[in-house]
């Protein structure tokens, strides 16, 4: 297993402190605050620890507080009801004495009914697009010194999107998005860990469909960026570890927070998940 990802199994692996309370740990290259999408994969495993033999179909979070890379994050579960088909949860993360984030989930046993999906976007496939490392090669020259390390670390989380575009000085686009995405080593069978590994890539760029329309790039010092809160769904099994078309777009923004949603699709065409996300966007000075 390739070391970014196996970065995120381990980040993944809490240690139980108590019944329902857990820990999870940071990397050790972050100096300025929690990866959302840590916390949202890490809190779902929580909840995961505490549930048997049924899988999350859907989840609500709400982001806080900034959480600080430099201690471990308590999450302490709620068993809230454990129902014939339903089972619901509520956990909440914890750094110096306040919660940082919360979320609900809710676990279906397996059961059959009525179908229906979108189709996935007739797009070209993964291997005839150009890598992360290919588009990030691109770029040497003009990342800061202070950014190089984390701009050129090996990602867990390969994409390769369908239209890329510049990383500095972006063009305003309409705010719509797609790209493959799928993690960058093989993973083990547990359906469970795939989704929330797949929480964890969920929180990667969605925000920046809401940036197209206002030529905002991810290197940008005139906007602050933050997830406010996160919704995802899960319609059928898919593994992570094999390649899904993450299709975004943005209906709004408005209030200093862009509103973006998300479907994944398997490979084969089949709809796997659903997202949803209301992110900070909020300028800090004019763009000169």
């Amino acid at each position: 297993m390739t070391a970014p990802i196996q970065e995120v199994l381990d980040l993944l692996n809490l240690e139980k402190i108590e019944e329902n309370i857990f820990r999870g740990i940071s990397p050790k290259d972050r100096i300025q605050r929690v990866f959302g999408g840590q916390v949202l994969g890490q809190a779902l495993m929580a909840a995961n620890r505490t549930v048997e033999g049924r899988l999350c179909h859907s989840l609500h979070a709400y982001f806080l507080r900034a959480g600080d890379p430099k201690v471990p994050i308590l999450y302490e579960v709620d068993r809230s009801r454990d129902g014939a088909s339903f089972t619901s949860r509520r956990v909440v993360a914890i750094q110096h004495g306040r919660p940082i984030f919360t979320l609900e989930a809710s676990f279906q046993k397996d059961e059959p009914g009525y179908e229906h999906a979108f189709e996935r976007p007739d797009v070209p496939a993964p291997e005839d697009l150009p890598s992360d490392t290919e588009l990030r090669a691109t770029i040497t020259a003009r990342v800061p010194p202070d950014l190089t390390a984390l701009a050129f670390r090996p990602r867990p989380i390969e994409t390769r999107p369908i239209d890329p575009r510049p990383y500095f000085n972006p063009d305003k686009r309409p705010p719509h998005e797609m790209a493959w995405i799928r993690a960058s080593g093989p993973l083990p069978d547990d359906p469970a860990l795939h989704r929330c590994v797949a929480a964890f890539a969920s929180d990667m760029s969605i925000i920046g469909t809401a940036m197209l329309p206002h030529g905002i790039g991810w290197y940008d010092d005139t906007v602050q960026l933050a997830s406010l809160d996160h919704a995802m769904w899960f319609h059928r099994p898919f593994r992570i570890d094999e390649w899904l078309l993450f299709v975004q777009d943005s209906p709004s923004a408005s209030g200093a927070r862009g509103f973006n949603r998300g479907l994944l699709f398997a490979r084969g065409g089949a709809l796997v998940a659903s997202v949803t996300q209301e992110g900070l966007m909020r300028p800090t000075r004019p763009k000169g």
